[in-house]
């Protein structure tokens, strides 16, 4: 059964976020609140929690994960980035943006592109988020949560549904999913894939 934590949105106490730290270091997979609505993550590198959120999305080897950075500073270590990149992300992050970028060698393989080798990437500006990667140091494995048939716009809908398919569910009340607004950089140049909640006049 899930850990249920009311995780405070604006001032978010240590002792909970390091509950979810231990469970993620651990291997948990959680439930947790972005700015563009809930999401499972699992800490890089967990290749048990990343299958256990393709089981629970019922997702493809090839459906995209993207990894949920603290800031930018964590960006070059995952990413290529060139000047342009960086200047950019730099000036619109963080936010409801999702970024393509060409990855690393510190990115598994499982989650690049099979063939552009290419990796999502963001930077959330929610407090809860940037509290549990400032403790965690290193990336989450990141999906949105959505399931077919269901709409998590309240907490108890997303307990009754995964509380026994995850280890914790982060409380953060009632919002509508909105999706990120996905910019292509992987080429060079700005290709926006996706107009969502992030501003494109950029």
């Amino acid at each position: 059964m899930a850990k249920l934590l009311e995780i405070h949105p604006h001032n978010p106490q240590n002792r909970l976020v390091k509950q979810v730290v231990d469970e993620l270091n651990m291997g948990g997979v959680i439930v947790y609140p972005t700015d563009s609505g809930y999401a499972l993550g699992t800490a890089i590198g967990n290749k048990d929690g990343l299958e256990r959120i393709r089981r629970i999305r019922n997702l493809s080897k090839r459906h995209d994960f993207t990894l949920m950075m603290r800031d930018l500073s964590h960006i070059a270590t995952y990413a290529k980035l060139d000047n342009n990149a960086f200047r950019l992300l730099k000036k619109i992050l963080p936010g409801a943006y999702t970024f393509i970028l060409e990855g690393t060698r510190d990115v598994p393989k499982r989650l690049l592109h099979p063939k552009k080798k290419t990796i999502g990437l963001r930077i959330s500006a929610h407090v809860v988020v940037q509290s549990i990667l400032d403790m965690l140091d290193k990336p989450l494995m990141s999906v949105s949560l959505i399931l077919e048939g269901y709409e998590f716009y309240d907490i108890y809908d997303v307990c009754e549904v995964l509380e026994k398919k995850v280890d914790v569910i982060i409380d953060d009340g009632c919002y509508q999913s909105k999706p990120t607004t996905v910019i292509d950089l992987s080429s060079g140049d700005i290709k926006i894939i996706r107009q969502g909640t992030g501003n494109v006049n950029i």
